[in-house]
């Protein structure tokens, strides 16, 4: 899959979960790469453009903090339940050496899931990992 093509999934994803839930779930979103020569951050959608770059890597903390020394596949996620503030609430591996990260701003992903309707949401997330399994994105 082509980074155009896996925006429109993330983006038409985020918006079936939002409809769901019936409020946002996350209000950022970035798909990040590990190759150097990326510059890291492929794309980006939220409030904090002027400065997401340059906190990459302490807002991952908690994420990298669950998933260090576990292998991930294309497909696989997690969630941070209780990274809160800036710090990224889930993470998708959508290929080889790209990852989306998400994340709402002002709740954790325990306050998220606390809602009933989380329930009909995280079944658009599971959907969308489904697709970068069968397709990862290839940058």
């Amino acid at each position: 899959m082509d980074l155009a093509t896996a925006r429109q999934h993330i983006q038409g994803s985020l918006d079936r979960m939002n409809a769901l839930y019936g409020k946002p779930i996350f209000d950022e979103w970035a798909v990040l790469s590990t190759a150097a020569k990326h510059g890291g951050v492929l794309a980006y959608a939220g409030p904090r453009m002027e400065n997401f770059r340059q906190n990459v890597l302490t807002d991952a903390a908690p994420l990298r903090a669950l998933t260090e020394g576990r292998p991930f596949a294309e497909g696989d996620f997690e969630f941070a339940p209780e990274a809160g503030g800036t710090h990224y609430d889930a993470l998708l591996k959508l290929g080889a050496a790209s990852f989306l990260v998400c994340n709402h701003t002002a709740k954790t992903m325990a306050e998220i899931r606390s809602d009933p309707r989380w329930l009909k949401a995280q079944k658009v997330f599971f959907e969308l990992s489904e697709k970068f399994r069968a397709d990862p994105l290839g940058v």
